[in-house]
């Protein structure tokens, strides 16, 4: 077990033991990353937003030491989703705790949306909303920008080891 391991196991148990999602989980790693409440995943831009190859390689490997176990379900739709789990009872710091179970409580266009103008600022994109309604048209409406930000200052009202930055 690695620490990516755990700390990927960490999230999901900060989650209360299941969290819906390979979006979810990515983002949700991130916010944790730059609030500085997980190692150093590495992170890039990908179609959903920060993905980290770090946190998806971590992941195969904490269900293959089971320390998680992924269930994919099929979507009314057609499509797939995972339904992670764990049965990890240990500790899990508080702040962390408290990241996590806001950002779950948000849909997760309006968490992708919020970790994507995240992302898009801390690389430097001077308008980084602007940005991210013209990455994702689809998804950007006005209405889920405002729930984005509205989600962006919960988190950010959270005391944690790096403060969130403003957007």
């Amino acid at each position: 077990m690695t620490d990516y391991e755990n700390a990927v196991r960490d999230v999901i148990a900060a989650a209360g033991g299941r969290l819906v999602g390979k979006t979810r989980l990515q983002k949700t790693a991130y916010i944790l990353k730059i609030a500085g409440l997980s190692p150093d995943f590495s992170y890039t831009y990908h179609f959903y937003g920060p993905y980290s190859e770090d946190v998806a390689s971590a992941t195969k490997d904490a269900v293959l030491d089971q320390l998680i176990i992924e269930d994919e379900v099929v979507a009314q739709w057609g499509g797939t989703f995972s339904i992670f789990t764990t049965p990890y009872q240990g500790p899990v710091d508080e702040r962390s705790r408290r990241l996590v179970t806001t950002a779950c409580d948000s849909d997760p266009v309006t968490l992708e949306l919020a970790a994507t103008a995240a992302f898009l600022k801390g690389s430097g994109i001077p308008d980084w909303w602007e940005e991210t309604q013209r990455r994702k048209p689809q998804k950007a409406t006005a209405e889920r920008l405002a729930l984005a930000k509205a989600l962006w200052n919960r988190l950010r009202a959270i005391q944690t080891p790096i403060p969130l930055p403003a957007l």
